[in-house]
């Protein structure tokens, strides 16, 4: 089964677009399923992650916040399996 890849964020986050790009990248590398969600949709979302964007998640885990280099999210996501 493939991890799945969640990443938090919100409309005119440049830090998000950055996480997407990084994230674009390691899709051509690595196998996984791939989600976005948009915080501001979702009140308990928001009350979680509002100061974090973006948030990137493995399997449901917290695995970054902020910034995601990608040879430590594939490390991440290889130790996931």
């Amino acid at each position: 089964m493939k991890p799945l890849v969640t990443l938090y964020t919100r409309a005119g986050c440049c830090l998000c677009d950055d996480a997407r790009r990084v994230l674009a990248e390691a899709g051509r590398r690595a196998d996984f399923d791939y989600e976005e969600r948009d915080i501001d949709c979702d009140p308990e979302l928001l009350r979680q992650y509002n100061e974090q964007v973006p948030v990137i998640a493995i399997d449901g885990v917290k695995a970054f916040k902020y910034r995601v280099d990608g040879a430590e999210f594939l490390k991440k996501l290889r130790a996931r399996r």
